[in-house]
């Protein structure tokens, strides 16, 4: 329980079938909480512009962003490995901006790997980040940063021709190096091809039971984000609701005069008192 999780560990996961446990975090005080309750992997996620933000989408976040949010984490995680998303157009002009950016996030964010989108058409640029000897983790199917695109939140995949392409991006990433593949919003079956076609781990998010571990925005899966809440998610809390009720406890205790108590407060010498009413 206490042994680092590493690139190396995820292998291991998959050849041993056991799962991989993984959340997004985006402070100190969740990491720490989620690195103590043993998650695998932590990762800084670019879905901070919609849960931390406020923004309908990933696309606004910028490179300071993560590495501002990637150095809280990293500070929080003892165990867990940190993985920090790659934000739109920090990757996309060349293959050295993405070297650069990806280097930023492991030198000035602590880092311990990177993640970013795309299939076939990013795998030189993601062979040319791992010659860097920085690890790279994937992430095909629903891609946010390429929402317009889409057209939307959209499942991907459920046509024969986008199950093959899915297919041969998986593949494609696993020839340029990754470490692991993210699938997002794909059909289970689909999913289940792909993870036993491909030797590295997959690590589901609305792709089923059969990928090699599982990833959820913590904010979703504790309750703590009502805006919207995608069909894949499963609400473990409902911490929204605690929270409201805990503050209007408080601001009920402070109208009624029993908050702070003498046991929240500090006490003084009646001497300095009666010398200062003087």
């Amino acid at each position: 329980m206490n042994k680092k999780f590493t690139v190396k560990s995820f292998q291991k996961a998959k050849d041993d079938k056991r799962p991989i446990s993984m959340l997004t975090a985006y402070d100190y005080s969740m990491a720490k909480i989620l690195d103590s309750a043993g998650a695998d992997a932590l990762l800084v996620g670019d879905s901070l512009g919609m849960v931390v933000q406020g923004h309908d989408s990933t696309i606004s976040v910028t490179m300071d962003d993560m590495i501002y949010h990637a150095k809280a984490v990293t500070r929080g995680a003892k165990r867990a490995l940190v993985i920090v998303d790659m934000p739109f157009m920090s990757y996309h002009v060349s293959v050295t901006d993405a070297v650069s950016n990806a280097g930023r996030l492991m030198k000035e964010g602590g880092a311990h790997a990177i993640k970013l989108e795309g299939g076939v058409e990013f795998a030189e640029t993601i062979r040319q980040i791992v010659r860097a000897q920085i690890p790279v983790m994937g992430h095909i199917g629903m891609t946010p940063q390429s929402v317009h695109m889409f057209g939307g939140f959209k499942v991907q995949g459920k046509s024969l021709l986008q199950a093959q392409q899915i297919i041969d991006d998986a593949k494609a990433l696993e020839e340029a190096g990754v470490f692991a593949i993210t699938l997002e919003c794909v059909p289970e079956e689909l999913s289940k091809i792909i993870t036993e076609t491909v030797n590295v781990p997959t690590i589901g998010i609305g792709a089923g039971k059969y990928c090699d571990g599982q990833v959820l925005v913590s904010n979703d899966m504790l309750g703590m984000y009502s805006d919207f809440v995608p069909k894949f998610v499963k609400q473990f809390a409902h911490l929204s609701t605690d929270i409201e009720g805990a503050v209007k406890t408080y601001i009920k205790e402070l109208a009624d005069n029993s908050f702070p108590e003498k046991k929240h407060t500090f006490t003084i010498d009646d001497e300095v008192i009666s010398n200062l009413n003087k």
